[in-house]
């Protein structure tokens, strides 16, 4: 898209971000950061193909506030602020947005993973090492995966952020058709999908290449909104508490030695936040969305309990990305153990995947004899994306899918069974 073709907003923006840039030395702090490590990214926002993260133009008003000093970084964050967001809203509001933010959501949560896998390891290398130049080399590694971790935890929550408000957006009636959106005259430009380990604005840096020498020292804060989060300090309650049986599922109960694995973990997260470890901590709630569901009313408990209810959230946020049998896995587990509240939120957050992502889910589901399971998948996912979207959903096998789709669309309610197979009718998937 030609820049006299964006929208004026997004225009608005890039040609701030211009001037912003035209005020900062590129060979110093975080400007010269993300030069060297993505200049295609760069000049993409530049020219305003692309927009950068918040945390992007946080790290720059830091640069900003270096040169300038505070208070004229207080006063751009203002302006700059009200500009990005106006500008992702005119961008938002194009056609193919929603898919276009999925897809980017997809990429960061990979990113993401990679970051906390990638800092679980030199945290285990550190503890292995004696020699001193080792050692601070491995340090400084750790610290930037720590800022490629935060980084991505912060841009996935801007992308859910932005997924969210879509989705409260009314639909723009056309016509008579029922959930039938005006289509609108700009095409939104497509967006690249990234390897992993791309190194998009200081993102998650590929394994080779993360020994290279920054062009900068890291600055102390990264503006990235990761942070401890954490109580400092904080005794763990209630280990020494007698036995409690939590149920997930018809007699399904959490054994003793299971229980004491739970609670020795929670003590550890206990432990990481106090010291201000908020990397490995976040590492450490990687590796435990990934255990089995009937552990995760228990750990919703005994972190509630440790006065980690941030650490709860982020676990429901890591679990949503898992396969999709375990995501409904857990998400009965939690129901049946009586939070149905997070049930139905790991669920939501879960779908935010792409639609034909959701198909070969619900394929694979249903190939192994779990139709119950498939239909609680196709249900959040009905609820939550529009009626196009789940159309898109059965083009992998139209014969199985399309049932099973207006199945659990009638669930929901009858208008949302019209509007899901007009939207077949129009996509030519059913007669």
């Amino acid at each position: 898209m030609a820049v006299d073709q964006l929208p004026g907003r997004v225009r608005e923006f890039t040609d701030y971000l211009n001037g912003l840039l035209t005020r900062l030395d590129p060979r110093a702090g975080w400007c010269a950061v993300f030069w060297q490590r993505d200049p295609e990214g760069m000049r993409a926002c530049l020219d305003g193909h692309e927009l950068p993260p918040w945390d992007v133009l946080e790290a720059l008003l830091q640069d900003l506030a270096h040169e300038y000093g505070g208070a004229v970084a207080a006063r751009e964050r203002e302006r700059v602020r009200v500009l990005h967001g106006a500008a992702l809203d005119d961008l938002d509001a194009l056609p193919g947005a929603r898919d276009a933010i999925g897809d980017r959501l997809d990429v960061m949560l990979r990113e993401q993973r990679y970051a906390a896998e990638r800092l679980a390891g030199l945290g285990r290398s550190l503890a292995a090492v004696s020699d001193p130049e080792e050692d601070r080399a491995l340090r400084l590694d750790l610290a930037w995966a720590q800022d490629d971790y935060e980084r991505a935890t912060a841009r996935c929550a801007e992308l859910r952020g932005r997924i969210e408000r879509l989705r409260a957006r009314p639909p723009v009636v056309s016509g008579g058709s029922p959930g039938e959106e005006a289509p609108a005259a700009p095409v939104v430009p497509k967006q690249r999908k990234r390897r992993r380990g791309s190194a998009r604005f200081a993102g998650v840096v590929e394994e080779e290449a993360a020994g290279a020498a920054p062009v900068a020292a890291v600055p102390e804060a990264a503006g990235s909104g990761g942070g401890s989060g954490g109580p400092r300090g904080a005794r763990f309650a209630g280990v020494d508490e007698g036995p409690v049986e939590v149920r997930s599922g018809p007699g399904a109960v959490v054994d003793a030695g299971v229980r004491r694995e739970i609670v020795g973990t929670v003590e550890t997260l206990v432990r990481l936040r106090g010291e201000g470890r908020s990397g490995e901590a976040h590492a450490l709630l990687v590796e435990v969305a990934y255990w089995p569901a009937v552990r995760y009313p228990l750990l919703a408990v005994e972190l509630e309990r440790a006065g980690l209810g941030a650490d709860w959230a982020t676990l429901l946020w890591e679990a949503a990305s898992l396969p999709a049998d375990r995501l409904v896995a857990a998400a009965d587990a939690l129901v049946a153990a009586g939070r149905g509240e997070d049930g139905e939120r790991i669920l939501r957050q879960g779908v935010v995947r792409s639609a034909e992502e959701i198909g070969v889910a619900v394929l694979g589901l249903v190939g192994d004899g779990r139709r119950r399971e498939a239909g609680a998948l196709l249900d959040a996912y009905v609820r939550m994306r529009t009626p196009e979207e789940a159309a898109r959903s059965v083009v992998a096998e139209p014969q199985v899918l399309v049932p099973l789709l207006l199945e659990a669309a009638r669930s929901v309610s009858a208008e949302r069974h019209w509007d899901v197979l007009h939207a077949l009718r129009v996509a030519g998937l059913t007669a």
